[in-house]
């Protein structure tokens, strides 16, 4: 029995419509980019005051990349826990400011110390560029450990949409031995697989706010030629097992066209014996979280996964 749509989702889609406008994919990234930065404050919850915000420039593999710094209120001033948080927006779009509001609310309720790195963009700059800066930033993190006030031991990465699917790539190099341990893996909505052949681009390929053509969009920008839809570092569902990558909290979208693959995703990971918490928001749209201002169900996903990741922590004790 099909869910309908919240009624906070449904007023997303009216918004978006009565404003009109072209798909992305009807013009430029540089078009897009300014007419998603321009709607995204019609859409962000609030802002919450944080303990601390600072932007700072790290070493990157291209060139140097901003990163920003939030401290929780009740972070600790030493040895607290730290998320990395990599932004959605198709690899094309996206930004430090479009995903404050996310950032603000982990870094509050996790007493923690939240990164979120500007990682390039393609078609500027195709993959592997963007998962490069993202790496950096983890090694930054783990190398600055003491300066930054965090544990190394309780690093986590979090990401929503293609920030997920960045996030889901770093566990698996992570387990690798590629880029130092994780904690966590908190994947909202994320892409997992570049065939974009599952049945859920089908049934949600347009009125559903993220549409089949636009996703299709973001990734041909995003690949350097087909070769890449096999590649695990752009498709972490064809990666040949996930066995002791970190442990996982997955939330989908039941009217989103990445429904389907993040299911997989997580269905993956439970019979890989990943320690799973596994959430779907049937009533809901892709980017929800990123609606705050008109769907409480933003937040209460970043509390749901807030909750996941200290559960997981006994892990890190000792045998």
């Amino acid at each position: 029995m099909t869910v309908p749509l919240h009624p906070g989702a449904q007023r997303v889609l009216d918004i978006g419509r009565a404003a009109g406008g072209t798909p992305f994919e009807a013009g430029s990234p540089q078009e897009a980019r300014a007419a998603y930065d321009a709607g995204c404050s019609t859409l962000q919850g609030d802002r919450e005051p944080v303990g601390a915000v600072e932007d700072i420039e790290i070493a990157g593999p291209g060139a140097p990349i901003t990163v920003r710094v939030y401290r929780g209120k009740h972070a600790p001033a030493s040895e607290a826990p730290a998320l990395l948080y990599l932004h959605g927006g198709g690899w094309v779009i996206g930004n430090l400011e479009s995903h404050d509001d996310i950032c603000r609310w982990f870094a509050n309720l996790a007493g923690c110390v939240v990164v979120c790195p500007d990682y390039r963009l393609a078609p500027e700059h195709r993959f592997p560029a963007g998962l490069q800066d993202c790496a950096a930033t983890l090694v930054h993190m783990v190398g600055a450990a003491e300066a930054l006030g965090i544990d190394p031991a309780r690093i986590a990465v979090a990401g929503d949409s293609a920030g997920g699917n960045l996030a889901a790539v770093l566990a698996l190099m992570a387990r690798d031995g590629d880029v130092p341990p994780l904690s966590a893996q908190l994947l909202i909505y994320p892409n997992t697989d570049a065939a974009q052949t599952a049945d859920s681009y089908r049934r949600f390929s347009q009125g559903y706010g993220l549409s089949a053509s636009t996703m299709k969009w973001f990734r041909d920008h995003y690949i350097r030629n087909e070769a890449d839809f096999a590649d695990w570092r752009v498709s972490p569902l064809a990666a040949d097992h996930l066995d002791g990558v970190a442990p996982a909290y997955i939330v989908t979208a039941g009217y989103d066209i990445l429904a389907d693959e993040g299911e997989a995703y997580a269905e993956r990971l439970a019979l890989a014996g990943v320690p799973l918490v596994r959430r779907h928001r049937p009533d809901q749209i892709h980017g929800f979280v990123s609606m705050g201002r008109h769907i409480p169900a933003a937040r209460e996903t970043i509390q749901e996964a807030v909750a996941a990741w200290r559960s997981f922590y006994p892990r890190l004790d000792p045998a």
